[in-house]
């Protein structure tokens, strides 16, 4: 029998979360060195549950802040080769290239400042994690103004010219 649950994160306003999966203990040094060499000011905390052996929640970032958030975070999923990034000063877009040439990492799940729920699914064996519901549901589309901000907003951040 598997049942499902809906876990909802909490993180700082002021900071983005990517969640994961992986595979290898070494998981949590190896996001963190992607993460300092590719956006120097970044403060973050990681954390990784393990799978096997001890199965522990593993801890590495430079914010103890932080990886206290991604730690409850981590835990409240409580599914084994997840991990969670937990970020200020920088912005998923600037990392998630880095954190995919990460060989341990399999897949990232999200990568938000928005209000995040993990769908988890609850089995004899353990937990996992079967998507995550990202922000609200759309409205509309976008017409002409909406458009024209999108563009200039994206000019603003220095992402399009």
């Amino acid at each position: 029998m598997v049942q499902m649950e809906s876990v909802r994160l909490e993180f700082p306003s002021d900071t983005n979360i990517i969640v994961g999966q992986s595979h290898f203990i070494k998981t949590v040094e190896d996001i963190y060195e992607a993460v300092v060499s590719t956006v120097a000011s970044a403060k973050f905390g990681i954390a990784f549950n393990e799978a096997s052996g001890p199965c522990l929640t593993r801890v590495e970032g430079n914010d103890d802040g932080l990886r206290d958030v991604a730690v409850k975070n981590a835990q409240a999923i409580g599914a084994g080769h997840v991990f969670v990034l937990t970020i200020r000063n920088a912005y998923p877009i600037n990392l998630l290239r880095s954190l995919r040439n990460v060989d341990e990492v399999c897949s990232i799940f999200c990568a938000t400042a928005n209000p995040v729920e993990v769908i988890v699914a609850v089995s004899a064996q353990g937990r996992g994690v079967m998507g995550v519901i990202d922000g609200g549901s759309p409205k509309g589309v976008e017409g002409p103004a909406d458009v024209k901000m999108r563009q200039e907003m994206l000019r603003t951040f220095g992402y399009k010219r």
